[in-house]
């Protein structure tokens, strides 16, 4: 499966300008993740567009009908770490890409809830910052703070630099995901 065919997949069952960035944000994490571990950056990338796409169009039945998809079109590695991506489903992580896809889902998400409130986005924005928020309950309340934990403890990467290497991946994208800071409107 190629790129583009994971982008019309996905562009298929998702029309939501949000889920359609954070799939774009997850992918290019996990493209990042690939080339610094040596891993396959293909793979990695599509896994991380495509965690998601059903999630829109099958709310009820998120992961099962884009892992079914992809099972069928032989892509079983990519299937299983989507249907992995949340611990609670008590699918085994097998894999470095099953343990790099659920570090990588929410806290890029949380990331971006992050720079989003802040007027220079993604620019100067620290660990400790997101780490602060990570503690602050009433802060993007729908992400699973023990998601987060969880996901870093099986990918065995150090939270605070896990998230500084995320946020430097996102800031090299900042203008295509809509993250670069804020223009001022003072004369």
């Amino acid at each position: 499966m190629t790129r583009e065919e994971a982008l019309a997949i996905l562009k298929d069952m998702t029309t939501s300008e949000s889920l359609l960035r954070h799939a774009r944000t997850v992918q290019l994490v996990m493209e990042a993740y690939a080339e610094k571990l040596g891993e396959d950056k293909e793979e990695w990338s599509i896994t991380g567009l495509l965690h998601d796409a059903d999630y829109q169009a099958y709310p009820e039945q998120h992961p099962n009908v884009i892992v079914q998809l992809l099972r069928e079109k032989g892509q079983e590695k990519i299937a299983h770490a989507i249907s992995a991506h949340y611990t609670h489903w008590g699918v085994p992580y097998e894999t470095t890409l099953d343990k790099a896809l659920i570090a990588c889902d929410e806290i890029t998400g949380f990331i971006v809830a992050c720079a989003q409130v802040r007027p220079q986005r993604l620019e100067g924005l620290e660990a400790k910052s997101v780490l602060k928020k990570l503690n602050t309950k009433g802060f993007a309340a729908s992400v699973d703070r023990d998601e987060v934990r969880k996901g870093a403890e099986l990918f065995g990467v150090e939270m605070q630099e896990h998230i500084n290497f995320i946020i430097s991946v996102l800031q090299q994208n900042q203008q295509e995901l809509q993250l670069e800071p804020q223009q001022s409107t003072s004369a």
